[in-house]
């Protein structure tokens, strides 16, 4: 089971940032484990979407070469205080999380 996400929203005029921390190895499958020597399995986030209040605002498409525990942060228009705002996540061994927030 994945990690908990943290996330924070918080309006600034009309713009409402954004910002999520991601809990995930990240391992792009070409290092090698210190104690057998073996490779160690690639697993890394593909794809992170969100939505606030159900409306499609961001889909990204990350690889293995985003480090550990990544960091996103985006800036939306529109939304007003109170809105929620929801981020998902899906990676390549079929793990998801999905975190929300009240914009502040």
């Amino acid at each position: 089971m994945a990690e908990p996400m943290r996330i924070r929203a918080t309006m600034s005029g009309d713009v409402a940032d954004v910002k999520v921390l991601m809990n995930h190895p990240m391992e792009t499958g070409l290092r090698k484990d210190a104690k057998t020597g073996q490779l160690v399995p690639a697993h890394f986030i593909q794809e992170v979407t969100a939505t606030v209040n159900g409306t499609n605002v961001l889909t990204a498409s990350l690889g293995s070469g985003v480090s550990k525990n990544p960091y996103l942060g985006f800036k939306v228009k529109g939304p007003k205080k109170g809105d929620k705002v929801v981020v998902n996540w899906s990676d390549n061994k079929g793990d998801k999380n999905s975190a929300e927030a009240t914009i502040s």
